[in-house]
C-alpha cells in the first residue's frame, strides 16, 4: 500500500488540512493519507501547542468520515524533537509491507535543505508537493528531482495560527474547522488565552 505522510502539529486541524489530504487521497497514486500528529517540530516552540492527545483527538474527529485518511500518533513514541528521517526509518521497520511518501507544501520544499538528512529523504522517498500562497520562488533544482511530484491541488489560505489568534480575540471561526473539531475546541475553551 502507498501511504502519504502528512506531518503537522495540527494545532488545530482545520478544513484546509482536510481539503489537501482528501485531494491527495483521491487524485494521486496514494492509497491512504496518514495525518501524523507531531508532538514537537524542531522548528516550533513546544509551549505554544495544545497537549498532544487533544490535538490527536481533534484529528480523529476530523477524519472519522474519510476512510482513506487516518490519524497517526507514531511520533508520540519516538524521541523528541521529532525529525522526519527518524520517523521514516521507524515506519519502514514497523510496516515493511507499505511504501511511504511525504506530503508537504511548497514552502516546506524551499526549506527542505535545512532538514536533518534531507539528502536521504530526497533519494529514498517520493515527495508530494502541494501549492501554497508563497512569495518565495520554489527551488527549481529540487522541483526537477525525480522523487518530487508537484500536485495540482487547491491553494488553501487558512492557517492554524490565524484560527488560534482569531479565537483568542473572540472571533467566530466555526466555518474553518470541521464541525466536531469546532465543538471540541469550544467545549474545552481552547485558544481563548
Amino acid at each position: 500500500m502507498k501511504i502519504g505522510l502528512y506531518f503537522g502539529t495540527f494545532n488545530p486541524i482545520h478544513i484546509g488540512h482536510l481539503i489537501i489530504a482528501n485531494h491527495l487521497a483521491e487524485f494521486t497514486d496514494l492509497d491512504q493519507i496518514w495525518m501524523v500528529v507531531t508532538p514537537h517540530n524542531p522548528h516550533k516552540k513546544k509551549q505554544s501547542l495544545l497537549d498532544d492527545y487533544h490535538r490527536l483527538h481533534m484529528v480523529h474527529l476530523a477524519t472519522e468520515n474519510y476512510p482513506k485518511i487516518k490519524a497517526s500518533d507514531i511520533e508520540f513514541k519516538l524521541p523528541q524533537p521529532n525529525y522526519t528521517i527518524h520517523t521514516l526509518v521507524h515506519l519502514n521497520e514497523k510496516f515493511p509491507q507499505h511504501q511511504f511518501g511525504l506530503i508537504m507544501g511548497e514552502d516546506n520544499l524551499n526549506s527542505l535543505h535545512k532538514w536533518k538528512n534531507y539528502e536521504q529523504i530526497l533519494a529514498n522517498y517520493p515527495i508530494y508537493v502541494y501549492p501554497r500562497k508563497n512569495d518565495e520562488i520554489p527551488t527549481t533544482e529540487l522541483l526537477s528531482y525525480p522523487n518530487i511530484h508537484v500536485i495540482d491541488a487547491p491553494v488553501i489560505e487558512i492557517s492554524s495560527t490565524f484560527i488560534r489568534n482569531s479565537i483568542a480575540i473572540g472571533k467566530n471561526v466555526e466555518p474553518l474547522l470541521p464541525p466536531k473539531v469546532w465543538e471540541y475546541v469550544e467545549h474545552n475553551l481552547f485558544y481563548k488565552k
